[in-house]
């Protein structure tokens, strides 16, 4: 009766042990799959840092002479279409650092699209025109705000047209001619 204890005693043991070392070996496991989960969450973040480079805006002086750049962190994915529409988005929004809006309020983006020549279609609201203040230099500050930032930040960009509500438009504010894709005008810049 004895040995029918003990074999039962150390039965109960082994099984007991057994069960110990699974839990320790099903435990590490849990804990190297959070520990990989954690690593993929900071390569994802360290990968979304990286898709937010420092973009160059240009808005106007307060003089509404130049563009000036002003920096931001923007994200954007590869796709540079988006990135074009990001970048026009946000100088509708306008600047952060003390200098002048170039797109009047209330304007929006219809569409955008690159060519496979590298020309830039930004099909804007019809509200630019409409709320725009007139005035050649003012019409150039706006035009190259646009054109501008998109050639400057977009490698796939080496011309931007201008649509107004999908439309070809002859100028903007009856000054400069919208008839063609414009290259940047680093002229302006200051």
């Amino acid at each position: 009766m004895k040995f029918l204890t003990r074999c039962a005693l150390y039965t109960l043991l082994a099984i007991l042990a057994e069960s110990v070392i699974c839990m320790f070996f099903s435990n590490l496991h849990e804990n190297s799959r959070a520990l990989n989960l954690f690593c993929q969450k900071v390569q994802a973040a360290d990968m979304q840092e990286s898709d937010r480079p420092i973009v160059y805006l240009y808005f106007a002086d307060k003089e509404n002479s130049f563009l000036i750049a002003e920096e931001r962190v923007l994200f954007h994915s590869a796709d540079p279409v988006e990135f074009g529409k990001i970048i026009i988005k946000a100088l509708i929004d306008g600047p952060q650092k003390g200098l002048m809006r170039t797109i009047p309020v209330g304007t929006m983006l219809r569409a955008f699209y690159i060519t496979q020549d590298g020309t830039a279609y930004a099909d804007i609201t019809k509200t630019i025109k409409e709320r725009h203040p007139g005035g050649t230099k003012t019409e150039i500050i706006t035009i190259y705000s646009i054109v501008n930032s998109l050639i400057l930040n977009i490698s796939e960009i080496n011309a931007v047209k201008i649509l107004i509500e999908g439309c070809e438009s002859t100028t903007l504010a009856g000054h400069i001619d919208l008839n063609l894709p414009l290259k940047a005008n680093m002229l302006l810049i200051r």
